[in-house]
């Protein structure tokens, strides 16, 4: 909700103050979680939602792709990226209307980072850390993976104002290409894994299965965006 205040306080009497008159408040999902790294995005313009069925069910329903975004609390770059990105409001516009977003704190979940960071290790050559972005499908099949992502391009790194819309443009004009490609690197993810419990994954086995689908992957940016026509 967008609200016009005098400087220094809101509309319920706190201290707020940015950009003089001009404040937003937000509160998300977030809200309702004990982790303190997710309890900072609570207040983000980006709606998060912690993992879980609800939030995969809410990108069936409305047709959406999902954005999970693994980091924590120490992390440097995450909160870079939290301050200058997330905590946008032209950054949060653009990510509600294309994605169900998620917020993972990978203390809290392990295994996630695992999988999600053997996946980028497949398509990014830049290198993987964190924040660790992952873009999905609803049935949990990702076709992106990324670190650290600016706002806005600069230095050969793709902006979120430049991301985001051209994600969105794959989603409309060439969804069965991205459903394909998510298909396969999903395939290839669960192949490369040991089935017993606590093994990691045989990178190798995830990287030869790239390699013979890397022609449809964008290698600087780490993703599926290479010649698409946008």
């Amino acid at each position: 909700m967008l609200v016009l205040v005098s400087p220094g306080t809101n509309a319920k009497g706190n201290f707020y103050f940015l950009k003089g008159a001009l404040a937003m408040e937000n509160t998300n999902s977030l809200i309702n979680e004990k982790s303190p790294y997710l309890l900072k995005h609570a207040h983000n313009p980006v709606d998060w939602r912690p993992w879980g069925d609800e939030a995969f069910a809410a990108a069936k329903k409305e047709d959406k792709l999902v954005f999970v975004s693994i980091g924590y609390s120490s992390c440097h770059w995450c909160n870079v990226m939290e301050q200058e990105s997330y905590n946008d409001p032209e950054v949060g516009v653009l990510m509600n209307s294309a994605f169900v977003s998620i917020k993972v704190d990978r203390e809290e979940r392990p295994d996630l980072d695992s999988v999600y960071m053997a996946f980028c290790a497949i398509v990014n050559r830049n290198g993987c850390g964190w924040p660790l972005n992952v873009i999905m499908t609803a049935d949990k099949k990702p076709f992106f993976a990324a670190t650290y992502i600016p706002k806005n391009s600069r230095n050969g790194l793709m902006g979120m104002t430049e991301l985001v819309p051209q994600v969105s443009k794959l989603w409309r004009e060439r969804r069965k290409d991205v459903v394909e490609s998510a298909e396969k690197l999903t395939a290839a993810l669960q192949e490369g894994f040991i089935t017993a419990s606590g093994k990691r994954p045989v990178l190798e086995n995830l990287a030869g299965a790239f390699r013979s689908m890397e022609g449809a992957f964008d290698p600087v940016n780490g993703g599926f965006l290479r010649g698409q026509g946008t």
